[in-house]
């Protein structure tokens, strides 16, 4: 048994991890509610080949994961847990995870004829898991480093040669990359006919967050485990950094580099995507950790400030989340009569406050960036009280 006086103290807080992950939540709340059709390109995502801000969402957050997985692994282990424990662990919380996702799908109705089980959170919980695992089954650099090659090596060669039943080879009897005939897609609509998220009509059915699609996503979770690694190395703060710099500008590199022959594609989740899109995450980190591990940033006066709402937002991400998924929902179904007409309060909010604006660019910008204030409010409320909710 471990004298708790022996242990080490807890680690310290990487702010500039929280900071990430509180930037991307609300951004990700943002995008999601982006205000209508007229929100400018950048707040929405690509239509199909393609990047937009909006497309680095969702990896960056499955980046900041895998940057997490490094750092709690290393503090629970210091603090006398076994490894037994920690994997224990991270099944729990990725089937916690995952049902929470399903909940959301299906709020407030639940119809398990077309309840959706794919998703956003389901797909972080299958990436949290996998990749925690692999962490604490083997901790070197070089078999994450192989095994990210691997996967966006066969990625490649799966959606590039392995014909789509009834189809045919992709590049040759139907177009690669074609936005219903893929191998995605089909394996999506054999194993989950009527429970997508595009579903209608059913030959055209596909889903974002599909099940081969994850394969290249836990390549993105594992970007975020070196990154978590090489944080933890015992490097000067300031080559962190640069070495930060350094594999997102390479990965960029390879990534554009690959799009040429391999599109980037947010849908797919394909492998350019995923060196892009880590690529972008890795410079973006890398400006956070300069500022804020490097030159002390974000402790005390202004930059405290400006670090403030991404460090609330950071510490109850998942929760933040949910809120802004459900409270939309809550919105839509709350009646409103008005000159005789039948309507709900989610609509009336929007007439009353953000038509008005006659630039519809502006209109759905002024929405999104309102809906994340008011999903702040309670995020704002845990913080102060000091609750942390831990899934």
């Amino acid at each position: 048994m471990v004298n708790p006086d022996s242990q080490p103290p807890p680690a310290k807080r990487l702010l500039s991890l929280d900071v990430l992950r509180g930037a991307t939540i609300a951004f990700m709340i943002m995008v999601n509610d982006p205000g209508g059709e007229g929100a400018w390109p950048q707040m929405r995502h690509a239509e199909w080949n393609g990047f937009t801000a909006t497309d680095l969402v969702f990896p960056a957050f499955l980046f900041a994961v895998g940057v997490s997985i490094v750092i709690s692994t290393d503090s629970r282990l210091k603090r006398g847990n076994s490894r037994a424990t920690l994997a224990w662990h991270a099944v729990r919380r990725a089937v916690i995870l995952f049902l929470l996702g399903i909940a959301v799908n299906g709020f407030p109705d639940f119809h398990l004829d077309h309840l959706r089980f794919y998703g956003v959170l389901q797909r972080i919980a299958i990436c949290y898991l996998i990749v925690s695992l692999l962490d604490l089954w083997d901790r070197r650099v070089w078999t994450k480093a192989a095994l990210l090659a691997c996967l966006l090596g066969g990625y490649w060669v799966l959606l590039r040669w392995v014909p789509v039943p009834g189809a045919g080879v992709p590049g040759r009897e139907i177009p690669f990359l074609d936005k219903n005939q893929n191998i995605v897609a089909w394996v999506d609509r054999q194993l989950m006919p009527g429970h997508l998220y595009e579903d209608w009509p059913a030959h055209n059915a596909r889903d974002p967050e599909g099940l081969l699609s994850d394969i290249p996503a836990v390549g993105t979770t594992l970007i975020g485990l070196l990154t978590g690694l090489w944080i933890k190395s015992e490097r000067a703060a300031s080559r962190k950094a640069m070495g930060l710099a350094g594999g997102g500008l390479t990965c960029l590199a390879i990534g554009y580099l690959w799009s040429l022959r391999f599109p980037l594609n947010k849908q797919l989740w394909t492998s350019s995507y995923v060196l892009v899109a880590g690529g972008w995450s890795l410079l973006l980190f890398a400006g956070i950790y300069w500022a804020m591990e490097q030159r002390g940033w974000g402790k005390a006066g202004w930059s405290r400030a400006l670090a403030w709402p991404w460090l609330v937002f950071g510490s109850n991400a998942i929760v933040a989340y949910m809120i802004s998924e459900l409270l939309g929902s809550t919105l839509d179904l709350i009646p409103i009569h008005a000159d005789g007409q039948r309507s709900d309060l989610h609509a009336v909010l929007y007439a009353q406050f953000f038509e008005p604006i006659a630039d519809p660019g502006w209109r759905a910008f002024a929405y999104a960036v309102s809906y994340t204030a008011v999903c702040f409010i309670p995020i704002w409320l845990l913080y102060r009280k000091r609750i942390f909710v831990k899934v």
